[in-house]
C-alpha cells in the first residue's frame, strides 16, 4: 500500500465560531470537516461546557499541506487577537486520497 500523506489540521476554538470557521475553511479549499465539543483549560482560563457561551469546539479538516497552510494563515490574521483559539497540524496517512 502506498502512502497518501495529507495535513490533519486541528482548531480548537471557542464554540462561537463555528459557522464562521466552516465557511472559512470551505472557502479556503477544505472538502470536509469533523466537529465535536471539546473541554479544557488554557491560557484563558477552563472552558467546562456548563454554558454553551463556554463552551469549546475541536474542528479537524484533512487536505492538502497548501490548504492547511492558507487555512492557519487566514486563522492567524482573522481571529487570532480577538479569539480563544489553537491550531495544529501533522502529516497523516490516508487510505481514501481522492476525498481529501
Amino acid at each position: 500500500m502506498s502512502a497518501n500523506i495529507r495535513t490533519l489540521l486541528t482548531i480548537i476554538s471557542e464554540s462561537s465560531l463555528e459557522n464562521r470557521l466552516v465557511r472559512d475553511v470551505q472557502k479556503l479549499g477544505a472538502r470536509g470537516y469533523t466537529i465535536t465539543e471539546c473541554r479544557g483549560k488554557g491560557a484563558r482560563g477552563a472552558r467546562d461546557a456548563e454554558w454553551d457561551y463556554d463552551s469549546n469546539i475541536r474542528m479537524e479538516v484533512i487536505c492538502s499541506r497548501e490548504t492547511a497552510l492558507a487555512i492557519e494563515k487566514w486563522l492567524q490574521e482573522k481571529y487570532y487577537d480577538d479569539f480563544a483559539i489553537v491550531v495544529y497540524s501533522d502529516d497523516v496517512n490516508v487510505l481514501r486520497p481522492d476525498k481529501f
